[in-house]
């Protein structure tokens, strides 16, 4: 064991010291992956990771690492569940496809022939959205664009359709690429109609079963009764600490699938062997096929290798070429946990990763070391590269926070009286939130849709206030009120860019 370990560890000096190039690339997966992991998850500070290597429809790695919530000894293993975030776009893609094939849609029927109150706020193009359309992002909308009203509330799967046709589109309809949730909501929310049978339900018997994912989950509302699950974790000040997990059944076709790695790679194998389960055809090729035909650019990419190209958007895939290959792939994040699952079909290599932190870009990194050895290209690190620039950015933006936190320190009196403050603001698209005093002159936000969650405002002199939301998902941040004759007239809310990207603006009523 020692000899092993000694190896290992003398094979790690040489690849960081540039002598990759004299390493044989093809034994990397075999040699020096299980080391690789373990140092990247100790620097990553990820409490658990599970990851698997298919090839040529066989599993070349499947294995766990690490905890399953931090404080508690109990290990991850190959049947542990983990959030997968927006990998369940995929599945609910495939679903729509698969019925395609079936002639009980087609994917460029418009939306309304099965939900007939669906529009948008762009009424021609509520009249014209297709099947297509809600599965490749091009509704106008910018990423993440309503995310704050959609994600982590109390609001159900009709409630955010409705209010998804207030949402004023960022851009014309089908001008530009931009990541909606709630869209893949939309097309999730057809299923029923056509099948009779909840999302939830449909997916379980067309594809989970038939797959074999005995383990897998379809919503968030049942990952804490199951007895093999991890646990979420986040930074909060710097520190790793488990979090609750989130609730996003309201948006279940475009995130709330909980899985294993060895649940996931029953999908993967069978996405790779053209919907093939041994001489079983579980998913019709011809709705493989339609999920990775390219619908929209999304943009350009710029590798570390100095390869440079376009990113392009199926339905619920990203594509892209890399080193002459093709990629179809996906990441998925949610509340404490980050996934990546990567196919490239004309290898027959798949790849799967599993974290229980949404603080770490190994997901990522990870993938791109394990193509670079089925490749056959030069060993770049990619962890510690990625670390370097994680680094840097906590550095600053726990800079930014100590200035804030030391203003705040200060006891500066805000411009008006605290009482100016309270009440109830309204925004037309999210609803209400309420304002109460707190201890001396700080104030405390809830939210009406958002009932597990409040916001604690700090002054920083002015009209501006130090915010920190009780979820740590959504961030620390300045929330300025507006003040027109004396009087508050309104407050900016944002949230962290996780949630969405633009800020909300409340009107005092």
């Amino acid at each position: 064991m020692k000899k092993i370990l000694l190896f290992l560890t003398l094979l790690y000096c040489c690849i960081t010291q540039g002598y990759a190039q004299r390493v044989d690339r093809s034994k990397f997966v075999k040699d020096s992956l299980d080391y690789y992991i373990n140092r990247a998850l100790t620097n990553w500070r990820i409490p658990g990771a599970a990851v698997c290597i298919v090839k040529d429809n066989k599993i070349v790695l499947m294995k766990a690492y690490g905890i399953k919530e931090l404080g508690d000894p109990a290990k991850v293993d190959i049947n542990s569940l983990f959030m997968i975030g927006s990998n369940t776009k995929a599945f609910t893609a495939t679903m729509l496809a698969m019925l395609q094939t079936q002639n009980k849609l087609s994917l460029d029927d418009k939306v309304t022939k099965y939900l007939p109150n669906f529009k948008l706020e762009n009424k021609p193009a509520g009249e014209m959205a297709t099947i297509r359309d809600l599965l490749c992002h091009r509704l106008g909308l910018q990423t993440f664009q309503g995310d704050f009203t959609f994600y982590n509330t109390d609001l159900t799967r009709d409630q955010i359709i409705e209010k998804l046709g207030e949402v004023k589109a960022a851009y014309p309809f089908r001008t530009k690429w931009g990541y909606t949730n709630s869209a893949f909501l939309t097309a999730g929310q057809i299923i029923p109609v056509v099948t009779n049978k909840p999302w939830e339900i449909y997916l379980k018997e067309t594809i989970f079963a038939p797959l074999g994912m005995i383990n897998t989950i379809a919503l968030t509302a049942s990952m804490p009764k199951q007895l093999n699950r991890t646990v979420p974790h986040t930074l909060i000040d710097g520190r790793l600490s488990a979090i609750p997990y989130a609730q996003i059944d309201g948006l279940a076709p475009a995130g709330a699938i909980s899985s294993s790695v060895n649940d996931m790679s029953k999908w993967v194998l069978a996405l790779l062997n053209d919907g093939k389960v041994g001489a079983r055809q579980v998913i019709p090729l011809a709705a493989i096929k339609a999920t990775r035909e390219p619908q929209d650019i999304v943009g350009q990419t710029h590798h570390l290798n100095g390869e440079n190209g376009y990113q392009l958007y199926g339905l619920g895939w990203f594509l892209q070429q890399y080193d002459n290959m093709a990629l179809v792939m996906h990441d998925g994040g949610v509340n404490g946990y980050l996934s990546s699952v990567t196919l490239v079909p004309d290898e027959h290599l798949g790849i799967i990763i599993l974290t229980n932190t949404d603080q770490n870009a190994l997901y990522e990194a990870l993938r791109w070391e394990i193509l670079d050895a089925y490749f056959k290209l030069p060993y770049r690190n990619y962890s510690d590269i990625y670390l370097e620039r994680f680094k840097a950015d906590q550095a600053k933006e726990q800079e930014v926070d100590k200035k804030l936190r030391d203003s705040v320190a200060l006891n500066p009196l805000p411009a008006l009286p605290v009482t100016a403050y309270l009440g109830k603001y309204s925004n037309s698209l999210y609803g209400h939130l309420t304002i109460t005093q707190g201890t001396n002159n700080d104030l405390e936000i809830r939210f009406e849709h958002h009932p597990r969650m409040y916001a604690h405002l700090q002054p920083l002199g002015g009209n501006r206030f130090y915010v920190i939301f009780s979820d740590p998902t959504y961030g620390k941040a300045v929330f300025p009120f507006a003040v027109k004759n004396g009087q508050i007239t309104g407050v900016r809310v944002k949230v962290a860019d996780f949630v969405e990207y633009d800020p909300y603006d409340f009107k005092k009523d």
